[in-house]
């Protein structure tokens, strides 16, 4: 699948406008790189979701998903194979001049058991597959963003404490051998405000793992928390940690978060939210890098509210992402 990706890479950049205008039209090509550096892939999902729609005349739904097949969606890199995975990866963005961006997300004992749970089986198993990765991104530009969920299930006392240790010590040691690599980039997750409310309780998680190497640290990842409220705290917790940057998530953020009420998985393919802003790296804050589609819109959460597996792709949803769209 991966040489499957690097050939449409080169062969369907130019089939349709940079800008995602073409509304359906075709497959999707790339974004101006002055906007937004980072690589469409032309055969993600929902670029895949789209052609079918258009096969099977349903216009309207493919022009809706090209909402998002159009924009730079981060790839999450699996369990069996990560130096393959991460060379399609960078090599396929490379070949069009754009930048991979990459999530990293097997740490034992992977998300406390819930919808998403899994992860390496040790901190060696996971040492092995991180130089996997490592090896498989070599010297192309690349943006990890580094265990989502991994220091706030820390923080909020989800993760037992007999793991922490060896948690700490594997963020470190990954964000030591990701920033010796020429050209990548690295966030460390610091949660979104409405988990960890205080973000001063950040503070020592982001330094015990390596923040300082660390180009900034990632918001939102999978939430549907604003953008205004993640720039307030982000910025907060900017200034306690020697003046990191950081990048928020705003895949799903274009209505906020879901109403509360008395849903405790309120965060779980809550019903009536929408894409948000498009990824650029043109934030008007000197301190957001960018705003990134981390979670790609259209997979679930989990197996609530109806959806499928976590990370599956759930067509029904992603329609209603693009359909509840501002932008």
């Amino acid at each position: 699948m991966l040489a499957a990706l690097l050939l449409a890479a080169g062969g369907l950049a130019g089939c349709s406008s940079s800008d995602g205008s073409d509304e359906g039209a075709g497959p999707p090509g790339q974004r101006p790189r002055a906007t937004v550096p980072y690589w469409v892939n032309p055969d993600g999902r929902a670029a895949r979701q789209a052609a079918a729609y258009r096969k099977d005349g349903k216009q309207d739904d493919a022009r809706l998903i090209h909402r998002i097949a159009a924009q730079p969606v981060a790839e999450w890199i699996g369990i069996d194979d990560p130096q393959g995975e991460a060379r399609g990866f960078t090599e396929a963005a490379a070949k069009v001049n754009r930048d991979a961006l990459l999530v990293l997300y097997n740490i034992p004992h992977r998300d406390c058991g819930s919808y998403s749970k899994g992860g390496a089986a040790d901190g060696n198993a996971y040492r092995a597959w991180l130089d996997g990765v490592i090896k498989g991104i070599g010297d192309r530009s690349t943006t990890v963003i580094l265990e989502p969920d991994a220091l706030p299930h820390i923080e909020d006392k989800c993760t037992p404490e007999e793991f922490h240790e060896e948690r700490y010590a594997l963020l470190t040691e990954a964000v030591g051998k990701l920033k010796a690599l020429p050209h990548t980039k690295v966030y460390l997750d610091a949660g979104n405000p409405h988990w960890i409310k205080d973000p001063g309780r950040m503070v020592e998680p982001l330094k015990r793992a390596g923040i300082e190497r660390a180009d900034g640290f990632a918001l939102n990842i999978s939430n549907y928390q604003t953008t205004a409220e993640n720039e307030k705290y982000g910025r907060k917790l900017s200034a306690m940690v020697g003046g990191k940057h950081f990048v928020i998530d705003t895949s799903r953020n274009g209505n906020g978060p879901a109403p509360g009420g008395d849903d405790p998985e309120n965060w779980c393919n809550p019903p009536g939210r929408a894409l948000g802003e498009p990824p650029t790296t043109k934030t008007g804050d000197g301190l957001v890098d960018a705003y990134l589609w981390i979670k790609r819109p259209g997979e679930s959460d989990g197996t609530c509210k109806g959806g499928p597996q976590a990370g599956k792709w759930w067509p029904s949803y992603a329609l209603a992402l693009a359909r509840n769209s501002k932008q």
